[in-house]
């Protein structure tokens, strides 16, 4: 099957995924040589999109490892700029921090009626599968996998609201009572945060008492 994404784009959302690499891993997960990965490094470079650093083992040679710049990382969906935390701070002031719960509340009704629109299915596993497919055409970069029975993982590896999230944690508890709800357990852990430094936003749900 054609690729439809250039070596380039592939180049940035690995990186974006996984933070770090040399020239083997991406060598590894493109299968093209060595030669053709550095002629789209340096193209990258020269278009700032990333940037590399030299790291030093005891033993062996040093390894080149390769990350996105801020600019690169201004290539993925970012849904809401700095103009609307300046709106929703506006708010705040005016009519204090409890319109911003509100706001975010309500924001999770809306997405909650959409959600549950698709998501019908008796299976949690399903369930799952189809909040990772919405959340993917939402630009969060999600995978999940089933990590034993009735355990499952769900990474999100772009946060489209990181500003607003950053500056209002109420965004990223209202994301995990909207799983709560669309998915119909109360077993949801969010286990890292984007807002809060992590490398990208991970979820541990398991199948509710109440449904076994």
């Amino acid at each position: 099957m054609k690729k439809t994404a250039s070596t380039k784009d592939e180049i940035l959302h690995l990186l974006k995924r996984y933070k770090k690499m040399s020239v083997v891993d991406l060598e590894t997960h493109l299968e093209i040589t060595g030669m053709a990965v550095r002629r789209h490094l340096n193209n990258l470079e020269n278009e700032r999109m990333i940037q590399s650093e030299t790291i030093r083992k005891n033993m062996g040679r040093p390894v080149q490892l390769y990350s996105l710049t801020k600019i690169g990382e201004g290539h993925f969906p970012k849904s809401y700029s700095n103009m609307t935390v300046e709106f929703l701070e506006d708010i705040e002031a005016i009519n204090g921090p409890e319109m911003i719960d509100v706001l975010f509340q309500n924001r999770e009704t809306r997405m909650e009626a959409k959600y549950k629109a698709r998501i019908e299915q008796n299976d949690l596993k399903d369930r799952v599968a189809e909040l990772a497919k919405i959340q993917n055409e939402n630009g969060y970069m999600v995978d999940w996998e089933e990590k034993e029975e009735g355990v499952f993982e769900l990474i999100e590896y772009n946060c489209p609201i990181f500003e607003v999230a950053r500056k209002y944690p109420k965004a990223c508890s209202c994301e995990q009572s909207l799983f709560q709800k669309v998915l119909q357990t109360d077993e949801i852990e969010q286990v890292c945060c984007m807002s809060k430094g992590g490398d990208h936003c991970k979820y541990l749900i398991k199948v509710a008492d109440n449904n076994e």
